[in-house]
């Protein structure tokens, strides 16, 4: 069958769009607050929209890579010193609040590493798993070789701490893993290997296992921990069918915590009301469509693991964001992608959608 002779056009014009909706909820959202702070409304967007902007030209130029060059054992392994070195360095940086997630350079410039380590994390398990389709069932030489580096990076990002990505990264690795050829078993054994750690780190540590608590009962810390989640609540409710308008909203005026980041979505609901959501909703479903629909539709193992991994780490990290939200899972600080401020996060999930671009190229 012919080659497609250009890019999926649903997905890049549905990326964009989901850019300039988030730059324009990250202004409405972080006006009051930058005002505050910086003496400028525009502070953050303005931060923002330079990401996006570098974020749109990688997009645009890796969309034309093949993605064969991906390929190569040099440029995995390059990639992964890279972002091994990156999540230990973080912890030679001043923290903030006993949190090590930032490499800074003053107030100049501040990076993520663990928003790399996610596509970092899928490039290799497309690259190591490709040639090995047919021995999925050998658990020591490929199963166990396999989840080895994406384990690594959960262990450095559970330690900044950020258990959050940790698990976005060990959620990708499972569906990648089945997606080759896994038995569903090893899945249950690893599960069950890994679950006296995870209830250790929900409920060992005291501010995680208050969230675990205030998750089941949203009302018995409304001032404690469990502020965030009723106050995004109450986000969400308020703004009904149609919102309350654009920048009309009220919980971001110092109620609402990290209006413009974790909780963005809850401003969305406000101000934009349940149809302006469900837009939301609805634009990641269809970029979701479109990357999947590639992944299934190219004939190459290594490109259909990486638009695989791609697409579903973007909509599981949308997942997370707004079930928060919505308090169907425990509060955790997992950004919108493409729409809540962050410009590390912004600028790589670009970047990993213009990979997912190139290979949409190929497919039949």
């Amino acid at each position: 069958m012919a080659a497609r002779v250009g890019v999926d056009k649903w997905m890049f014009c549905t990326t964009l769009l989901l850019v300039v909706v988030g730059l324009a909820m990250v202004f409405s959202a972080s006006a009051v607050v930058a005002q505050e702070r910086y003496h400028s409304p525009y502070a953050f967007v303005g931060r923002q929209a330079g990401w996006a902007v570098a974020g749109v030209l990688a997009m645009l130029a890796l969309m034309h890579v093949d993605a064969k060059v991906y390929k190569s054992r040099r440029f995995i392994y390059t990639a992964l010193g890279i972002t091994t070195v990156l999540l230990v360095a973080v912890f030679f940086f001043p923290g903030s609040h006993a949190v090590h997630r930032w490499i800074r350079f003053g107030s100049l410039f501040t990076f993520q590493p663990s928003e790399i380590a996610k596509p970092v994390a899928v490039l290799y398990l497309a690259w190591f798993l490709h040639t090995r389709l047919d021995a999925m069932r050998d658990w020591k030489h490929t199963l166990a070789m396999a989840a080895a580096m994406p384990v690594v990076f959960m262990l450095l990002i559970v330690k900044q701490p950020d258990l959050g990505t940790a698990l976005v990264i060990a959620g990708v690795t499972a569906m990648l893993l089945l997606l080759a050829g896994m038995e569903w078993k090893y899945l249950f054994m690893a599960a069950g290997a890994a679950l006296p750690g995870l209830v250790a780190l929900l409920f060992m540590v005291a501010w995680r296992r208050q969230r675990m608590l205030v998750f089941l009962n949203p009302e018995s810390d409304p001032q404690g921990a469990g502020f965030h989640i009723n106050q995004s609540l109450i986000a969400v409710g308020a703004g009904g069918l149609t919102g309350r308008g654009y920048m009309e909203g009220m919980q971001k005026l110092f109620y609402l915590p990290e209006a413009s980041t974790d909780f963005i979505f809850a401003n969305i609901a406000e101000e934009l009301g349940f149809i302006g959501a469900i837009a939301i909703v609805v634009l990641f479903a269809v970029f979701g469509v479109r990357g999947l629909r590639a992944a299934f539709r190219t004939q190459d193992p290594f490109a259909r693991l990486l638009a695989f991994g791609i697409t579903t780490t973007i909509l599981l990290q949308a997942f997370f964001n707004i079930s928060v939200v919505l308090s169907l899972v425990p509060t955790k600080g997992i950004p919108l992608p493409l729409i809540s401020s962050g410009g590390t996060s912004v600028f790589v999930t670009l970047a990993s959608i213009g990979i997912l671009l190139s290979i949409t190229r190929t497919a039949e």
